[in-house]
């Protein structure tokens, strides 16, 4: 007698509020504050400095971080400028602040929450510490960022039972022992599911959705909690009058078919009904990396050539060590601008050998500048990096090219409207 295939149980796994909860660990006395992350150091350093003079009876170095008082803070009240949201806590979005909400309107609604700027290497360390903890309960993972992945608990120990809340319960604590944070995890069938299911009980709740809860637990849900629904197909929808993941589950699939395209209409059809076939992928190679940064001003490339030089240098200096710890090269590179009217403008090139360092990439990068406008202000600069293989699959690879050429801090803008002729890629 042939068994029965296990029912597919797979999780999404969503860690909490993840940068502010760092900065929670980092800083206990500001836990369960209003509290948003990022902001540039500057304002940090001006209020630790003033507290450095106020009571210079202490270094107040690395080590103090615990025993900073509050009124050390910067708040939101004190910030201007023109920065986002990267994460705000829970107690501060119970006040209507979130991710990629302007500062200056986060502070007209809680000026009070503290402000703190992003610690992206911080952040990478615990997001490598919670996915060891992953691993090793559960192997089959796919990493989707700094703080979610995909785990298929199918033929894992403890994945079947209670439609995977067991072993859920386990990764949680597994996580909390290791890094001192939580996180939420939905199990459902598949991808789509658990991905919404993640959602229902957040900060560090288990929700387990079965394929019998699909019409009580799925369909009221509005469109735009599939994901994948964004706000122009959702709004498409809204015209029709459907605003349900049920009433979209109602509509004919050929009409879907029509209004929104075939593959569109039919993934719209598919996903109402729950159906996603896609697998866990544990690895992925990927095609490029990238580093951008959007000022906190906009800025021009002759009165803050300095400035814009230091971020230039500091954005190919990223991606190489991206690069370097992947074990990747690259030999098509490029830039991304945003212009102070949120025109965006890229260029790439593509030189005859492969790269990772952050000289060559620098160089190659400030040629693509070359091609672009520089005498309007800049809201945006990014440095990307493309055509990657790995280190060891390219036998000629030379870890530290010949460092011939010196660089510019950036390109007078004078020196920018013509094209590149050395360039071999399209715009």
């Amino acid at each position: 007698m042939i068994d029965a295939p296990l029912p597919r149980r797979v999780a999404h796994l969503d860690m909490d509020a993840f940068y502010a909860s760092v900065e929670s660990l980092r800083y206990p006395q500001l836990k369960g504050l209003p509290m948003v992350i990022g902001a540039g150091w500057g304002l940090l350093e001006t209020h630790l400095q003033r507290l450095r003079s106020e009571r210079p009876e202490r270094a107040w170095t690395e080590a103090d971080r615990a025993h900073i008082p509050l009124d050390y803070f910067p708040r939101l009240a004190d910030y201007a400028g023109r920065g986002v949201i990267t994460t705000a806590t829970y107690a501060a979005r119970k006040f209507g602040v979130g991710s990629a909400m302007g500062l200056m309107k986060a502070a007209r609604l809680c000026p009070q929450a503290i402000l703190l700027p992003a610690d992206f290497k911080e952040y990478r360390r615990y997001s490598h510490a919670f996915k060891r903890v992953i691993l090793g309960m559960a192997p089959v993972m796919e990493d989707r960022g700094v703080d979610e992945v995909y785990i298929d608990f199918t033929h894992v120990p403890a994945g079947q039972q209670q439609g995977g809340a067991v072993l859920a319960r386990r990764l949680q604590k597994g996580i909390l022992d290791a890094t001192g944070l939580t996180c939420s995890i939905g199990v459902a069938p598949n991808k789509l599911i658990a991905k919404m299911a993640s959602e229902f009980n957040k900060p560090g709740g288990i929700s387990i959705v079965r394929e019998s809860d699909l019409q009580p637990r799925i369909w009221p849900l509005p469109c735009r909690k599939i994901n994948g629904i964004g706000p122009k197909t959702d709004a498409r929808l809204q015209e029709h009058g459907i605003r349900t993941i049920g009433e979209l589950a109602a509509c004919d699939g050929a009409w879907l078919i029509e209004h929104f395209g075939p593959a569109h209409g039919t993934w719209l059809h598919e996903a109402a009904w729950g159906l996603d076939e896609r697998p866990v992928i544990t690895h992925s190679e990927p095609v490029s990396m990238s580093r951008e940064t959007t000022f906190e001003r906009d800025l021009h490339a002759v009165a803050d050539r300095a400035e814009l030089g230091a971020a230039f240098t500091e954005l190919a200096e990223q991606v190489a060590g991206d690069l370097q710890s992947g074990g990747y090269v690259g030999r098509t590179i490029g830039i991304k601008l945003r212009y102070a009217d949120f025109r965006i403008v890229t260029r790439v090139q593509t030189i005859a050998h492969f790269v990772n360092d952050a000289h060559t990439i620098r160089q190659v990068a400030g040629q693509c500048l070359r091609r672009v406008d520089l005498s309007r202000r800049l809201r945006l600069l990014g440095v990307r990096v493309g055509s990657l293989v790995h280190a060891d699959d390219v036998a000629a690879f030379d870890p530290k090219p010949p460092q011939n050429e010196s660089l510019a801090l950036f390109p007078d803008a004078e020196e920018s409207p013509g094209r590149d002729p050395q360039s071999t890629s399209a715009e």
